[in-house]
């Protein structure tokens, strides 16, 4: 698919972007820009960006809904996958339209997005690198009883770490899209296996709040697929060589489609939930051992090939995680101390291998599994929730900010039915952000 009608925007005069104004998104990154039509191709940054977002996490809280609400949450689902949809186009569409990269918008809006981006990256970094590590390490015990939990998680560590140290993006997006097969094979043939009740399903269409689901229906419209690798996109649209207007369209369908296959891959989980851990009548954990817990359950109902299946695909979608995030959050970290070292914009040491970028993927890798030896600091942990919270009413709140006005070509600026969007999307993220900051602080007076 071309995109024709966009193609002549990054050479004309007028709109600030033309090669006249001097924008040279090539010369400014060090990445060279993709020759030939825009053409979308099925992998790309947007499967990157949504085999990231969803992790065990996610899995846990879909088949935890599940089991609990049936499909009553089904259309909550559907509109978190539309939210992420416009959250993660306003931010490739930024890039693409001005040449800047997110945390150059932030800076724009002032000196309190630095202050609260830096912080945040340097502890969000250490805590989730230990989580991520473990997560993906649990399937793996599993399977594997014989080798230790703790020396899995480094195992994971080490592998993300090498992956990411010495691969090439191109390299890093191919071992993506295999991971992600692996999962949508495993988890949407367990969801076929399952028998989904149909009528059930469009019941689900019907947006109500089940009593008791007010947290698990925004977690979903919200939360799934929801991280701050969500910033990261426009990141990983440069690595492609996508740089300029010329590629919006490839880039919206390219957003779209990815997370059309992340709804189908969430959806499959709540199937899951109802048809199987329903019907078995048992509790499963609000963690990532409800996914060992849930391979336990298959194995009695379907045998132990599902099982084993399922604990396959439950390591892909952990170990994709750990990858996307080693790359993608390490370029917004070379992005942002490149900043904070007053480098030019797309300086050899903010890139893909340049020091910033491998001082963070260190970062993510060895400190943490300090937190193996340690447990969990409570202090770290407050700070990891508290920050944590704030991260995606932050983002959509600046991309209100960057996506109107003088800071983005008129042409590509928000028309009224975005902003409407996007300002449901701030919205909600800020309403769930409370909720999450509220469970954060509990351990300071006793909850």
């Amino acid at each position: 698919m071309t995109d024709s009608d966009d193609r002549p925007q990054n050479s004309g005069p007028g709109d600030g972007l033309g090669p006249g104004d001097g924008f040279d998104p090539a010369a400014d990154t060090g990445v060279a820009e993709a020759q030939g039509p825009a053409k979308w191709k099925v992998i790309g940054p947007g499967l990157v960006v949504a085999a990231t977002g969803v992790g065990a996490a996610d899995m846990v809280a879909t088949l935890v809904a599940g089991s609990q609400f049936g499909y009553g949450l089904l259309w909550a689902v559907i509109v978190g996958v539309i939210l992420k949809i416009v959250l993660v186009e306003g931010a490739g569409r930024f890039t693409l339209a001005t040449g800047k990269t997110i945390f150059e918008g932030w800076t724009s809006l002032g000196r309190w997005t630095t202050w609260y981006f830096g912080p945040y990256i340097i502890i969000w970094g250490f805590v989730y690198g230990a989580t991520a590590m473990s997560s993906a390490a649990l399937p793996l015990a599993a399977l594997f009883p014989g080798v230790n939990l703790t020396v899995w998680a480094i195992i994971m560590g080490l592998a993300g770490f090498a992956m990411v140290w010495f691969g090439r993006y191109s390299v890093f997006e191919k071992i993506t899209a295999a991971l992600v097969g692996i999962m949508f094979v495993t988890v949407v043939g367990l969801a076929i296996i399952a028998v989904p009740n149909i009528p059930d399903m469009l019941t689900g269409l019907i947006p109500l709040i089940p009593e008791g689901g007010v947290i698990y229906t925004l977690a979903l419209a919200g939360g799934v697929g929801g991280t701050i690798t969500l910033a990261a996109y426009g990141y990983w649209l440069r690595e492609k060589g996508w740089h300029t207007p010329k590629w919006m369209r490839v880039m919206r369908i390219d957003n779209s489609m990815a997370y059309v296959l992340t709804g189908i891959f969430v959806i499959a989980m709540l199937v899951v939930g109802a048809e199987v851990v329903r019907a078995a009548g048992v509790a499963i954990s609000a963690d990532d051992k409800g996914l060992i817990e849930l391979s336990d359950v298959l194995k009695a109902k379907y045998g132990d090939v599902v099982g084993i299946g399922f604990l396959v695909g439950f390591w892909a979608a952990s170990f994709s995680s750990i990858i996307g995030v080693w790359n993608g959050v390490s370029l917004m970290f070379a992005d942002f101390w490149g900043h904070m070292r007053k480098k030019p914009a797309g300086h050899p040491d903010t890139l893909t291998g340049g020091k910033y970028f491998k001082a963070y993927v260190l970062w993510l890798t060895f400190p943490p599994m300090l937190l193996f030896l340690l447990g969990k600091p409570i202090g770290l942990i407050l700070a990891y929730g508290v920050l944590g919270s704030l991260f995606m009413p932050f983002l959509a709140i600046t991309l209100l900010g960057l996506l109107n006005g003088k800071k983005i070509p008129k042409k590509w600026a928000n028309k009224l039915h975005t902003n409407i969007a996007l300002a449901i999307t701030a919205l909600l993220f800020i309403v769930l952000g409370i909720q999450q900051l509220y469970s954060s602080l509990a351990p300071l007076w006793g909850g």
